[in-house]
């Protein structure tokens, strides 16, 4: 079967295209034929990580979906045929979050990811593709989708009549943008590009603010909302959001941190949170438990993901540089 692997010599791409076995079922597991996965800002880290060492050989991708192709021993819950999508973390299944849970993520430093034509997992770390979503649509949720219902939905009890700041137009943005518009909240949506704020007003956007135009964007949104603030904040920016999203805040408000799409940098004053009793919810992605809740969500409310681009296999690595502009909206796949 084809394959990618991240490979420190395979030159400023890091990816480099394999002949490899097609691998066989183990008790308890399952093989998929997998039919597309999608790219998230993490596989940028991960690739431009490759020349440290220690990732050679790893396929890359923690999103993909596709058709189960095989069954192993003692397996039950699916049969061949049926559609499925790999959960982010393989041993997370449902309860609390532990740190042991980590190493289980798939594509990243200890275990084989999606971008490969098969691939084996356990039975349970699976979940059924919803059936008004394409394969395409599908391999957008394991990561993007399943972060913004854990932080805004599970956790962060978000309704009708909150009010969301989403910032950018990335997959979990738009998730973020989509789930608040099917709950009736109003959303505010920060971009560089009015192009996209005309799209993400589409969506169910009711507030656009152009933060290159607007730099104290935060100041803007405390007057769009006579002074109150949000109730809900994606904080996607890191160093370069955070404050300004500390100062965004309503009283009682809930700061979901997942990003750091800015980069790595000062910590912020956390002061306010005290005094405005407002909270910081801290979310890697979700658990299998989380992702079946929402593609239940996601077929009660009709919700189509927003792709942007789709690439062939062949075409992995221009997926990766595409991404990388950030002049995307919504989700990169590459169908196989």
């Amino acid at each position: 079967m084809k394959a990618y692997h991240l490979n420190g010599q395979a030159g400023g791409a890091g990816l480099l295209r394999a002949e490899v076995s097609k691998p066989e079922p183990a008790n308890g597991e399952v093989r998929i034929r997998v039919e597309a996965v999608s790219l998230n800002y993490r596989d940028l880290l991960i690739l431009d990580r490759v020349g440290q060492g220690g990732l050679n050989g790893r396929v890359p991708l923690s999103d993909g979906a596709g058709v189960v192709d095989a069954i192993g021993a003692g397996v039950t819950q699916w049969r061949v045929g049926d559609r499925v999508a790999a959960s982010f973390f393989r041993d997370w299944i449902s309860g609390p979050f532990k740190a042991s849970y980590v190493p289980s993520s798939l594509g990243g430093n200890t275990m084989d990811g999606m971008l490969a034509e098969y691939v084996v997992l356990p039975a349970n770390a699976l979940v059924s593709v919803p059936a008004h979503l394409s394969s395409l649509e599908a391999a957008t949720l394991p990561c993007a989708g399943v972060t913004a219902f854990h932080g805004l939905i599970a956790r962060g009890q978000m309704g009708k009549g909150d009010t969301l700041l989403v910032q950018g137009t990335g997959g979990v943005a738009l998730f973020g943008l989509q789930f608040a518009a099917a709950l009736g909240a109003r959303a505010i949506v920060i971009s560089s590009s009015d192009e996209k704020l005309a799209r993400a007003k589409a969506l169910g956007g009711s507030i656009l603010i152009n933060y290159r135009d607007t730099p104290d964007w935060d100041v803007a949104l405390m007057k769009a909302t006579n002074g109150e603030g949000v109730s809900h904040i994606l904080e996607l920016g890191g160093p370069g959001t955070y404050d300004r999203s500390l100062r965004s805040v309503a009283s009682g408000g809930k700061i979901v941190q997942i990003g750091v799409l800015t980069g790595f940098g000062p910590k912020p004053d956390l002061a306010r949170l005290q005094w405005e009793n407002a909270d910081i919810i801290g979310v890697t992605v979700g658990s299998v438990e989380h992702f079946t809740a929402m593609n239940g969500f996601l077929s009660e409310q009709a919700i189509h993901p927003i792709i942007d681009r789709v690439y062939g296999f062949d075409e992995a690595p221009e997926a990766y540089a595409y991404l990388r502009t950030g002049s995307h909206f919504g989700k990169v796949v590459v169908e196989l």
